[in-house]
């Protein structure tokens, strides 16, 4: 291939900027034109394609968020909005197409492989929510971001000796909340994977109130509940002070992780020689430390699986 685009879609995860990065100067270095597509597929039917260069991707790896821009764009699942943004990559010469999001996103990239068009996914999601790979684009970052504020919060609720209940993103993976409660020693964590009744909830911080702590940290997954509720359901049924805090947005953003700009990098040079051998229909992950590829379909046919074992050691080393 001598002409590949690159766009990003869905929620913004940081890494995505790295990925961008690698892809346009792998890209360059390998004798390509590269296009950027800005605001994901919503651009490419809009036919928002700019010319990429190594310096419009200068000093972009430290930042969170994608310099493309996303969008949502319901057009896109229908046969007519495919066919347009076939249209338009052909009409800029693109001969390839590499797509950075979820599991939304991939369908689109499944959808032109199908249709015969060459695309490659990488996946970014903070969710860590696709089961083809260990860790996604994002997903370390916004744990850290996640850990950092519970690092602050507990301060204050060993100063007054409260319990507070911190809401993170996850509505149906609770990897976000599983793995940053671990890091930040949670008392509790919920998960829509693995419920926990509201008196459990009660015992597991009485008991550890009754050995000693002055805190209590219940990280919990958006998809399980929401905080002010959950506070609420325990002040009904304990003296326990309770506060709640819901982190919003704030997990999406910030400078990507170490973890994460080789992931975006490393991704973003595979999917680049992906295509440089007209390889299309294929998404990139790491599987056991080890950078590699397989075929869309059955990528995202996979099923999620939650980490049983480790849930239940952060339960037992946070008594």
């Amino acid at each position: 291939m001598k002409r590949i685009a690159i766009l990003t879609s869905g929620g913004d995860a940081p890494g995505m900027n790295a990925a961008i990065r690698a892809a346009v100067r792998y890209g360059i270095y390998a004798g390509m034109e590269v296009f950027g597509v800005e605001r994901g597929y919503a651009g490419l039917l809009e036919d928002k394609f700019v010319p990429m260069s190594m310096r419009s991707v200068s000093d972009i790896i430290q930042r969170g968020g994608t310099i493309l821009r996303t969008a949502r764009c319901p057009e896109f699942k229908t046969k007519e909005g495919q066919k347009q943004g076939i249209a338009n990559l052909k009409k800029h010469g693109v001969e390839g197409l590499i797509v950075i999001g979820g599991d939304g996103s991939f369908m689109g990239a499944k959808a032109l492989s199908e249709q015969g068009f060459p695309a490659i996914g990488i996946p970014g999601t903070i969710d860590n929510d696709l089961a083809y790979t260990d860790f996604t684009l994002g997903f370390d970052t916004a744990c850290n971001t996640v850990l950092d504020a519970i690092n602050k919060i507990r301060d204050t609720m060993t100063s007054h000796e409260r319990v507070s209940i911190i809401e993170v993103m996850g509505r149906n993976c609770g990897d976000l909340a599983l793995y940053s409660g671990l890091g930040g020693g949670a008392e509790v964590i919920i998960v829509p994977e693995h419920t926990l009744d509201i008196v459990r909830i009660v015992e597991k911080l009485q008991a550890s109130k009754a050995r000693g702590k002055l805190s209590g940290i219940v990280v919990l997954a958006e998809g399980a509940g929401h905080a002010d509720e959950v506070a609420a359901k325990i002040k009904e049924i304990s003296p326990l002070s309770v506060r709640s805090t819901v982190l919003g947005h704030l997990q999406r953003g910030g400078s990507p992780s170490m973890k994460d700009r080789f992931l975006g990098t490393s991704w973003g040079v595979h999917a680049v020689k992906l295509l440089e051998k007209g390889i299309g229909n294929r998404i990139c992950g790491i599987r056991d430390n080890k950078i590699y590829d397989m075929d869309i379909v059955e990528g995202c046919a996979m099923k999620k699986q939650f980490n049983l074992e480790l849930y239940q050691m952060a339960s037992i080393v946070a008594r």
